[in-house]
């Protein structure tokens, strides 16, 4: 997490138009369907009809066949198929939509069970800049498309979602439909519905390979040496973010039990003056994390524990790699930040994800794609974000967060990062001691493959359920 001046939105040009087309979070309107309430059918041709092709170009309509609007960003579209290699990649591209290609997402995941016909989908999901959809209605043409990486020619006859001989809308069954994370629409190949979750029966062994990280944070205090024998560095060094002269104190992390799970609070304090501040910070001493799924619980608060409120503290989930010169193109960071009393010109709570490509520390410049939601979020959340070849995807209670695009993703390893911290003093002048907290009830990473925030839930109480609270096989970048 990276220290930014007074007043983020007064930003260079160039920063200016690296956050043209991100996505705020837009509050789900009142009388707004509901998966128990609403139906979607998706309406499916192709303007490539043939066996093979040099790219395949699934068209959708979603209708709305329920009694009430839906909220498009609500809405995803599952289309399965045959990967054309084993190490096949893929790219998505909209080449037009009656409501704009940038109000539409492309990512690539694979499905819980793997068949001869799909063992890929392409999953298309809404920005809020989509809008609604009244019953009865459907969004019009979305022209999209997708093709190797290599723009090798790709074999479609195969595939489970398509149909050749579909050159005009027609409901399509074998593209599913969610809303709101319910299946509501098509059916997907056997035993891969969209709703259903990762097989608990082995959680270390995801589908298609992917080597996961997690940790349940069942420690029982800074100085066990299982912290860092997992990886885990509790930082001490000087340095920012955050007040000048503050001290990163480690014996401010703490372990308890909470609700039948070991859960870790990282405590920030000060006394109004910078030799009195104790920030914290909890990372992976590995930068070997990239592409796929980061998932934790955090519980973020609005009020201070003790003491008098109104400092400008920052509480997070993160990931980072280094900067190796001023806007270094290999540069990475994803943010969950949390301002519970405003901060960088925001006057009061704001929950910010912040996709970074680079920055120059001084001057100040920034590029940098952000979403962001202007409300309180004390309390438990589980905060997702997911990076593909395509995009990268912030998820908040398994709700759609915001997607960041392609421009933003790594192109080097990262570490994992929780830390709390103050902007400055200027929030709260007093120099009554107070403390803030931040809670942590786990973590988990999977490489290399996109989960839904349903299937995170249950990779999680499966393991738990094994009695396993951490285990790391994410090799080594």
């Amino acid at each position: 997490m990276r220290t930014r001046p007074t007043g983020l939105r007064a930003r260079s040009a160039l920063a200016v138009a690296a956050l043209v087309g991100s996505a705020a979070l837009a509050a789900l309107p009142g009388g707004t369907a509901s998966a128990a309430d609403g139906g979607l059918a998706v309406q499916y041709r192709t303007s490539a009809s043939g066996a093979t092709a040099d790219q395949s170009e699934p068209w959708f309509k979603v209708r709305n066949t329920g009694s009430a609007p839906v909220q498009l960003s609500q809405v995803r579209i599952r289309y399965y198929f045959k990967a054309d290699a084993p190490g096949a990649t893929y790219r998505f591209a909209c080449s037009w939509a009656v409501r704009g290609c940038a109000a539409i997402t492309g990512t690539f995941g694979t499905p819980n069970k793997p068949t001869a016909t799909a063992d890929r989908y392409l999953e298309i999901g809404f920005t809020s800049a989509a809008g609604t959809l009244a019953p009865g209605t459907d969004t019009g043409d979305m022209q999209l498309r997708f093709y190797r990486s290599t723009w090798q020619t790709l074999t479609q006859s195969d595939d489970y979602s398509f149909g050749g001989g579909q050159t005009s809308y027609a409901d399509w069954n074998k593209v599913t439909a969610q809303l709101a994370g319910t299946t509501v629409g098509g059916t997907a190949p056997e035993g891969n519905d969209p709703t259903d979750p990762t097989d608990p029966t082995d959680p270390t062994d995801p589908p298609g390979g992917g080597q996961t990280l997690f940790d349940d944070f069942d420690y029982t205090s800074h100085t066990d040496p299982a912290v860092s024998a997992h990886g885990w560095s509790i930082r001490s060094n000087p340095g920012g973010p955050g007040v000048p002269g503050a001290t990163w104190d480690p014996s401010k992390v703490t372990f308890a039990r909470e609700g039948g799970n070991s859960v870790m609070n990282l405590e920030t304090s000060t006394a109004g003056t910078g030799a009195s501040t104790r920030h914290t910070e909890v990372l992976t001493r590995a930068m070997k994390f990239k592409n796929g799924t980061y998932a934790a619980r955090v519980r973020f608060f609005d009020a201070p524990r003790s003491g008098p409120d109104g400092d400008r503290v920052v509480q997070t989930f993160f990931t980072i790699n280094d900067l190796k010169a001023p806007m270094a193109d290999d540069y990475a960071e994803y943010d969950f930040e949390y301002l519970p009393n405003g901060g960088w010109g925001e006057p009061s709570n704001i929950l910010h994800t912040t996709s970074w490509e680079t920055y120059n520390p001084d001057p100040w410049q920034a590029v940098n794609q952000h979403t962001e939601s202007r409300r309180s979020y004390a309390g438990w959340h589980d905060l997702v974000v997911t990076i593909d070849d395509n995009a990268i995807t912030y998820y908040v209670d398994g709700q759609h967060f915001g997607t960041h695009d392609a421009a933003y993703l790594p192109e080097r390893p990262m570490s994992i990062n929780f830390n709390q911290w103050l902007i400055d003093l200027d929030g709260q002048t007093s120099t009554t001691p107070r403390a803030y907290d931040q809670g942590v009830d786990y973590v988990l990473h999977v490489k290399d493959q996109v989960l839904t925030p349903a299937q995170v839930a249950a990779k999680v109480a499966a393991y738990r359920g094994s009695g396993t609270s951490f285990v790391d096989e994410v090799p080594p970048a």
